[in-house]
């Protein structure tokens, strides 16, 4: 069991008590998922953080509940396999740029279509913003990859911890750096403000990088 290691810091600085009762039970349901791994009270630590987090670059809470879930689900499965408590079957690819909103989300869908299962790859962003950028949502769709059910997030130390790859784009010194773990700066165009076409050609190069990194990692 993996105990909490200080109180929680003042979280949820919000009074939709409702929300709130939605938090308890997201962290009833994972504290079940994950019992004999995590106790309870690390697991609602996971959440109301996920929560918090995630509030801060949203404009619109009516979904945070739910991608709290997910957030909070991907960051504890981070934190097992970091720790060894956790079976890690494939190799984990994180994708880091600033907003989490462009760059960093089109690799991760390229490179989860390339992999088909044989690589997990995760995303996060230094200082994620609100949405997707709309150029590079609609990039992705003319090769058939919806980006529509992804959501900017929070660069976390516990994903960075689970990860073998770190691939970096545009975020400076923001990614905490550990040993043994491969770390590689892309500079690339970022896809905030620009139009498709744009957008189509920052895809077409993360594309050719991508097929170069995965043959790479399967090759190892």
């Amino acid at each position: 069991m993996v105990e909490p290691t200080s109180p929680l810091p003042g979280l949820v600085q919000d009074d939709n008590v409702l929300h709130q009762n939605v938090l308890h039970r997201i962290s009833e349901e994972l504290a079940t998922r994950f019992q004999g791994v995590f106790t309870p009270e690390t697991v609602e630590r996971y959440v109301f953080e996920s929560y918090t987090g995630l509030a801060r670059s949203a404009k619109i809470r009516a979904h945070l509940p739910a991608i709290t879930s997910r957030f909070a689900k991907d960051r504890l499965t981070a934190l097992a396999q970091s720790k060894g408590l956790a079976a890690k079957d494939v190799p984990e690819v994180l994708f880091v740029c600033v907003h989490n909103a462009g760059r960093s989300q089109m690799a991760a869908a390229l490179l989860a279509h390339h992999a088909q299962g044989r690589i997990h790859v995760r995303s996060a962003g230094s200082m994620p913003i609100e949405h997707l950028e709309p150029s590079a949502v609609a990039a992705m769709q003319e090769i058939g990859l919806g980006l529509e059910e992804e959501f900017p997030k929070p660069l976390t130390d516990d994903v960075v911890r689970a990860a073998d790859v770190v691939v970096t784009m545009g975020c400076g010194d923001s990614c905490p750096v550990y040993a043994g773990k491969r770390y590689l700066d892309w500079h690339l165009e970022d896809p905030a403000g620009k139009t498709v076409e744009q957008a189509r050609a920052i895809r077409d190069d993360l594309d050719t990088r991508i097929r170069g990194l995965l043959n790479d990692i399967l090759d190892r």
